[in-house]
């Protein structure tokens, strides 16, 4: 066919040629039926934001009238010294009680002398000694250590006479090691600094043995020696001054002056002296005042009284004051010196 027939725009294959692209037309919008109109909400606008914080030192609100309270100070911890010649036991001591929170190893010693040089140094709270170390024992330390620091007997020994005398010269507790656990010393520790007396099983029977004899016991040599090794320090000097070598100590008097005293009470008593065997139910006492003062006899403190009867101090007082009346006493040797029956009797007064 001839290209003058079909010009070259209407010629197949040419845009011209090709047919337009045909679209689907949207489908119209169904008819909505009639009825009332939506209500129209206004579109929910987000939250403004909000002004940033004031830098520090910029404007602030009013300082509080109320200024913030200082940090309240750490509690001082319990200071301790351990008195023991084997090492192995300060050592473990050392670990076990510096491991609290409150209480503090402030040095140990390994005999009585050095226990005594080691507490006038650091005053301590509490004390803990045993009883048989080389040189100086800790029977014959203990008189002087009580006029510095409490003392808490921590000893292998348990012997009925080292139990009665260690209290006697002082000793704010007794514990015989294995038969406490570790919270019971950590625990006795802490009662001792506050006057509260510990006793392990063997001690408390050495008490109850010793109160049940009745009269004061003839006080025998303590095992080994124990008590009569040669101490010459004083049982309390000022801070500041050195203990002096060769100055006597007025608790080792007194307690040496006391175990002098009961011995030669026993005898006047057991020999059929001027003083005959004392009539005690002439004083009508309880049987808990008679218990009492059964251990007052002994030598003990109101403190160690009131520990091995299981009463307050304040109780033992009470119980004092009605003993001195019912005794016709004054002061507690002349109310022992009537229990014993060793007082001089007056004529035409009652006991």
């Amino acid at each position: 066919m001839p290209d003058d027939v079909f010009p070259a725009q209407h010629r197949p294959g040419t845009a011209e040629h090709r047919p337009a692209p045909q679209h689907p037309s949207p489908p119209a919008p169904l008819a909505q039926p009639p009825g009332p109109a939506r209500p129209q909400y206004p579109a929910i606008q987000p939250p403004a934001p909000q002004p940033p914080y004031p830098a520090p030192g910029g404007p602030t609100a009013s300082p509080s009238p109320f200024p913030p309270a200082p940090p309240a100070p750490a509690p001082a911890r319990l200071r301790v010294v351990v008195a023991d010649d084997n090492p192995v036991v300060r050592a473990g001591l050392g670990v076990l009680l510096s491991g609290r929170a409150d209480i503090q190893v402030v040095a140990e010693a390994a005999d009585g002398r050095e226990a005594y040089d080691k507490t006038l140094r650091h005053r301590p709270d509490v004390v803990l000694l045993d009883v048989r170390m080389p040189g100086v024992d800790g029977i014959s330390a203990l008189p002087h250590l009580v006029g510095i620091a409490p003392v808490l007997m921590l000893t292998y020994s348990r012997e009925s006479e080292i139990v009665h005398e260690a209290l006697r010269l002082g000793a704010g507790g007794y514990l015989v090691h294995g038969e406490f656990t570790a919270d019971q010393l950590v625990q006795a520790v802490r009662d001792t600094k506050d006057g509260r007396a510990h006793f392990t099983a063997t001690a408390a029977d050495a008490l109850l043995a010793h109160m049940r004899q009745g009269a004061v016991p003839r006080r025998g040599p303590l095992p080994e020696g124990l008590g009569s090794a040669p101490t010459t320090a004083p049982a309390s000097v000022p801070v500041s001054a050195p203990a002096p070598v060769d100055a006597p100590s007025r608790s080792l008097e007194h307690a040496e002056s006391l175990s002098h005293l009961q011995p030669s009470v026993g005898e006047s008593s057991q020999s059929g002296g001027s003083a005959g065997t004392p009539n005690r139910q002439q004083y009508r006492l309880s049987s808990r005042e008679v218990e009492i003062m059964d251990l007052i006899a002994s030598g003990m403190s109101n403190q160690q009284i009131a520990a091995t009867c299981f009463i307050s101090e304040k109780t033992v007082k009470n119980h004092i004051n009605r003993i001195f009346t019912k005794l016709h006493s004054a002061t507690r040797s002349e109310a022992i010196a009537h229990w014993l029956g060793t007082a001089p009797r007056h004529p035409g007064r009652q006991p």
